[in-house]
């Protein structure tokens, strides 16, 4: 140890350790011709009391202005505090598991569905149901929020996916026969070179903002569709090598998938015909994928949770989880949280990157 309480760290084999501090070490790899860099991250914190052990999370979401909300393999939903942990209030209302919970805009609101057909929302400020919105015939899996939140999207199991009217707590629109199951849905207004077809009916006018909009959707058959919010026209469907289950958009112009045979594909919106890129990796299913600066955030089912460049090269790992998937991440512009099969959230900065 040095006298500021650094460890010395010698490597071997062809590792090198180049930098080395309280909560990361750059390791190189050398074996001519190749080099390989990577920087290993440890948590800020790791918040061990939100959930009990064992118990999965299952999903998590987190606002700038330090809340953040997660649902376990227990059934338990709950809000914390970001900086300590501190729980603030169980939600409870659901009877089955919760797959989805996310934050309005606002940051004061929460969504939430699951197993029981149903998506809850809620006031985070004093923790009562505010709506209860019911169609769906079997487990709702994911959820998307459109623009402030007047309208919101869900699919799931019933191989359906639907655009809802808040206020009304009503269903305004069902895509069925999209291939089975759909596992994931994400939203986002499209450059308008990609064409996304014009209505054949005149939307209701409870819609709010539904111009311009994609809704990516990936199912458990492994298709990954593209259907045009406010026009209800399929866009686009792309077969993949095993069933989707998580997708984003990168940027107007692109977007992501991981599947559950561990490869990451990445489409352009304007030429569907054929990925432009993919590539597998050997970290097990891709479980969540979360966009950041000029890459992307993924996470895994062998515990691994990581960031690739622009080149959608690996640069950072995050570490903790030991072997544990990652089921979910979320970033709150300051730091990012991997919420982990074991039950516990670990909290990482952004400036360790």
């Amino acid at each position: 140890m040095s006298t500021n309480g650094m460890p010395y760290v010698t490597g071997s084999d062809g590792f090198t350790v180049e930098n080395i501090s309280r909560r990361t070490m750059t390791v190189i790899y050398q074996k001519d011709p190749h080099v390989i860099s990577r920087k290993f991250v440890s948590p800020v914190i790791t918040f061990s009391t939100i959930h009990q052990s064992k118990k999965g999370v299952e999903c998590l979401d987190v606002t700038p202005g330090g809340l953040g909300v997660s649902c376990d393999s227990s059934c338990n939903l709950s809000i914390w505090q970001t900086d300590s942990g501190e729980k603030r209030r169980e939600l409870k209302g659901h009877v089955g598991n919760v797959y989805s919970c996310k934050f309005f805009p606002s940051g004061i609101v929460v969504l939430s569905a699951g197993a029981d057909m149903q998506m809850k929302i809620w006031s985070a400020e004093t923790g009562k149901e505010a709506a209860c919105l019911i169609g769906h015939t079997a487990a709702i899996l994911d959820t998307a929020i459109v623009e402030r939140g007047r309208n919101i999207v869900s699919c799931g199991r019933d191989g359906t996916a639907r655009l809802w009217d808040v206020g009304k707590q009503e269903c305004l629109y069902a895509w069925s026969d999209l291939g089975g199951e759909i596992n994931c849905c994400s939203l986002a207004t499209i450059n308008t070179s990609v064409d996304l077809g014009a209505p054949s009916v005149s939307p209701s006018d409870r819609e709010i903002l539904t111009e311009g909009k994609m809704l990516l959707l990936g199912s458990e058959m492994g298709s990954l569709l593209g259907v045009g919010l406010h026009s209800r026209q399929r866009v686009f469907e792309m077969k993949c090598s095993a069933a989707i289950n998580c997708c984003a958009f990168l940027s107007d112009v692109h977007a992501v998938c991981g599947t559950h045979d561990s490869r990451i594909v990445i489409i352009d919106l304007r030429n569907t015909s054929e990925p432009l890129r993919q590539w597998k990796e050997s970290r097990g299913a891709i479980l969540s994928l979360l966009p950041y600066k000029q890459g992307l955030f993924i996470s895994t089912g062998d515990g691994s949770l990581y960031y690739v460049n622009e080149e959608f090269e690996a640069m950072v790992e995050f570490t903790g989880s030991d072997c544990d998937p990652v089921n979910r991440i979320a970033c709150d512009q300051t730091h990012i949280y991997g919420g982990c099969r074991d039950g516990w959230i670990r909290k990482y900065s952004l400036d360790d990157m």
